[in-house]
C-alpha cells in the first residue's frame, strides 16, 4: 500500500502554485491574483475562522514561486473590500490603476489580503485588474479579475488544508479560426475560377 506524504500548506502552495505557472507559462512580467480563505483551509466556512498564520504560511510558499518564475502577485480582498487587490504601489504605477483608499484586516479584507499588505515595501490597493492566471483556494471566486479567456486548469492537489482549490491562466481570444478569411477576394489578387 502507498504511504500518504502529507504536505505543509506552504509545500502545497508551491506545488499548485508551480504546477499553474508551467501550464500557464507563466513568467516574468505575468500577473497571478490570488485569491485565499484561510477559514477553508483551517476547515471552517469562509469568513469565520481567518487566521493570519495560515495566510503567512501560503503568502511564504507563493512568494517562493514568484521569485522563482518572475511574476507579479496581487493577493485578492473579501467582499468586504469590494474584492480589491492588494500589490506593490511599483506594480499598481507600471499598469496604470487608479489605487482605492483601505487598509486590509482580518475581519475586512481577510487574513491573507492582510498579510500581504503587511508584508510589502510600499503597498496599496486597486479596484481591477486583468491577471493572467489566478489561484484560489477555498472558492473565494477570483474570475472578475482575470483576463477574458480563462482557462481552467486542476492540479494534481485539489486542496490546501481543507479548502479546494482552483485555478486558471487566461489566453488571447481566438477569432477565426483556420477557415477564417482576413482579406477580401479583391485585396488578396485571388479570382474564383468556374
Amino acid at each position: 500500500m502507498d504511504k500518504v506524504v502529507e504536505l505543509s500548506l506552504t509545500e502545497a502552495t508551491v506545488t499548485v502554485l508551480r504546477e499553474l505557472a508551467e501550464a500557464g507559462n507563466l513568467g516574468s512580467g505575468k500577473i497571478v491574483v490570488l485569491g485565499v480563505s484561510t477559514s477553508e483551509v483551517a476547515g471552517v466556512r469562509i469568513g469565520t475562522g481567518g487566521a493570519l498564520e495560515v495566510a503567512q504560511q501560503l503568502l511564504d510558499g507563493a512568494r517562493l514561486v514568484a521569485a522563482e518564475k518572475g511574476f507579479h502577485l496581487v493577493y485578492q480582498c473579501c467582499e468586504h473590500l469590494n474584492r480589491a487587490l492588494v500589490m506593490e504601489r511599483s506594480l499598481l504605477e507600471s499598469l496604470g490603476l487608479s489605487e482605492v483608499s483601505a487598509v486590509p484586516i482580518p475581519g475586512a479584507g481577510g487574513s491573507m489580503a492582510a498579510a500581504a499588505y503587511r508584508s510589502m515595501k510600499d503597498p496599496v490597493l486597486a479596484e481591477t485588474i486583468e491577471a493572467h492566471a489566478g489561484l484560489d483556494i477555498g472558492e473565494t471566486l477570483i474570475g472578475m479579475h482575470l483576463r477574458r479567456v480563462a482557462v481552467p486548469f486542476r492540479p494534481t492537489l485539489r486542496y490546501i488544508g481543507a479548502a479546494r482549490v482552483n485555478a486558471a491562466w487566461t489566453r488571447p481570444p481566438l477569432i477565426g479560426g483556420e477557415r477564417a478569411v482576413y482579406r477580401t477576394l479583391e485585396q488578396s489578387g485571388s479570382q474564383v475560377c468556374d
